[in-house]
């Protein structure tokens, strides 16, 4: 029997936030009808940015993620970056001991791996979405990553 509370259902987001504990996932978002729940949690360790990217200078991208690299200071952002299409936990290469998908300086192919995503126990292959040349890895190996985060800058 589910407890309600000002039209809430608890037991809902009692099973939601479960679900975030059993995931590891920051944040989840169901809709029932005209009811839109969204739960998060703060992560113990985030390294996302939190200021939208294109009024990040270059030079302060690379000190607020330690390891990651800084775009050309002449760099559009909001077009040239490949942004997340989900919550999970990025990962640069296909296993730790194997060498990255991609590097810096690299020509990629349209729909060529750029990274992998686990989300829900599962791996999901993230494709270049254009040809080009990889100017910027903005997140670290098992990095946490939110929907439309930039992941890879490619001119």
């Amino acid at each position: 029997m589910s407890i309600k509370k000002n039209g809430v259902d608890q037991q809902l987001i009692r099973d939601l936030a479960g679900i975030l504990n059993d995931t590891n996932l920051t944040e989840i978002e169901v809709e029932l009808g005209d009811l839109k729940v969204r739960v998060s949690r703060q992560a113990q360790a985030v390294h996302a940015v939190a200021a939208p990217l294109p009024a990040i200078a270059a030079g302060s991208l690379a000190a607020a993620q330690p390891g990651a690299v800084a775009p050309a200071a002449g760099a559009d952002l909001s077009k040239n970056a490949v942004p997340s299409p989900m919550v999970g936990t990025a990962y640069l290469a296909p296993s730790p001991d194997a060498k990255p998908f991609v590097e810096i300086g690299q020509k990629v192919k349209e729909g060529q791996t750029l990274l992998i995503i686990e989300a829900m126990k599962t791996m999901n292959q993230i494709p270049s979405p254009r040809a080009g040349t990889v100017t910027a890895v903005l997140i670290e190996d098992a990095q946490p990553v939110e929907y439309g985060m930039p992941l890879v800058v490619i001119e």
